[in-house]
């Protein structure tokens, strides 16, 4: 009411007040004549009358303000929707009665070509009967407005998508008497989404070869293959030939393989619709020790007591392995060092490299960003990739600089 009152022009703010004023003396006298604290008199009958005549011309340019502010706001919001929005009337049969300048250049049809004609015209076919007999029921039976995303085609044949709001036009008497509609167009974000829709099938397609087809090789043929040479070929007889070395590395090759192949398979299984993610009570300082048994820098982590915690296995020490590769890499330290350590309900992962400000590490976190003049290569997709493991979780991962190196922070449930 205040914003209301400041926004008045000072005319209308006088004749406000002077009608309170008029109106208020008016109630005085009239108040005073009913109780008969005073007689009614010509004085009083003429102070009444010439305050209703001074008290009505005020009080109609006070209405025709409001009127015509309100028109004028009405028609401020009808030049915004005919500007935003694809807005078209039609009759109770359906025929075109009008369509605005944004339908004409979305659908390619001119006002002038399509007066008398039927919404068919932009129909593209793809809907069937129910969808409009929907429609038609909201609109005029249920008298409701009826929203639904549809497929129209243009006039050059083109398809395109319009998030579409149609309302029944009722006469006084409650008469049908026509349609309209507004509509937006969202080609853009339909598109993209099929796109999406279209690779995530390519890509649940690929997360099942990975899933099926490679577990036979890396799970089963090549561990039997191994398995029937070692009953072949003694040790003794190994190292006659010099193959006792190559043949240890095919044995720890294959053991690191299926780590990786583990956390890959439950990778994969999060492209499936609805997926659910597996966990598990682990030991995490026995497990990651078990995922860092077969890497070289095994010696350049130092992990204290974790405790227990309920994690996808593979893919939480998968995302731990890339924060510690990444604290050894970037790091031109002497000494490479990572430290992990748990405090209460957050475990820390600390290396004494170069160190990444909080604001690097949100940058950095989006894929395919890699950091300017960085003579290291990389993909830019590990931190984007760790960091959505954890919050699948449901984990909270922050960093901090310190005076040398980085501290990540990982808040568990």
């Amino acid at each position: 009411m205040n914003n209301t009152l400041t926004t008045l022009p000072l005319k209308i703010k006088l004749s406000l007040l002077f009608s309170v004023i008029v109106l208020l003396i008016f109630s005085i006298v009239k108040g005073m004549v009913l109780i008969e604290a005073i007689p009614s008199t010509p004085v009083t009958r003429w102070t009444e009358s010439i305050c209703f005549l001074l008290f009505l011309p005020n009080v109609v340019l006070i209405l025709r303000y409001l009127i015509l502010n309100s028109n004028a706001k009405l028609h401020e919001l009808e030049i915004f929707l005919e500007e935003s929005a694809i807005i078209s009337k039609a009759d109770s049969k359906g025929k075109i009665t009008y369509v605005n300048k944004r339908f004409e250049e979305i659908s390619g049809w001119e006002l002038k070509e399509v007066l008398g004609k039927d919404h068919i015209i932009v129909n593209s076919g793809v809907h069937p009967k129910e969808f409009w007999t929907n429609m038609y029921k909201t609109v005029i039976k249920d008298k409701k407005i009826w929203n639904a995303v549809c497929t129209n085609r243009s006039k050059t044949g083109e398809l395109y998508y319009v998030d579409t709001f149609i309302k029944g036009e009722f006469d006084t008497n409650n008469n049908f008497i026509g349609f309209m509609s507004i509509r937006q167009d969202v080609t853009d974000i339909v598109e993209t989404t099929n796109e999406i829709e279209k690779k995530n099938t390519y890509l649940e397609h690929a997360a099942k070869i990975i899933r099926h087809d490679m577990h036979s090789g890396i799970n089963t043929y090549i561990p039997r293959g191994i398995t029937s040479l070692e009953r072949r070929l003694t040790e003794d007889k190994m190292k006659e030939i010099k193959i006792d070395g190559p043949f240890k590395m095919i044995k720890e090759g294959l053991k690191h393989t299926q780590k990786v192949y583990r956390g890959v398979y439950e990778f994969t299984n999060l492209v499936k619709k609805d997926s659910i993610l597996n966990v598990e009570e682990i030991d995490l300082k026995k497990s990651l020790i078990d995922y860092l048994s077969s890497t070289v820098y095994i010696t350049q982590v130092d992990i204290d007591d974790l405790g227990t915690i309920s994690v996808n296995e593979p893919l939480f020490c998968t995302a731990i392995d890339n924060l510690i590769r990444n604290g050894l890499r970037y790091n031109d330290s002497d000494n490479k060092r990572v430290k992990i350590y748990r405090v209460d309900n957050e475990i820390y992962v600390e290396d004494n490299g170069r160190g990444m400000s909080s604001e690097d590490f949100k940058e950095l976190s989006k894929p395919y960003i890699r950091k300017e003049g960085q003579k290291e290569g990389g993909t830019g997709l590990g931190l984007n990739i760790c960091i959505s493991i954890l919050e699948e979780h449901g984990f909270e991962i922050s960093c901090n600089k310190l005076e040398k190196g980085t501290q990540i922070k990982i808040k568990i449930k």
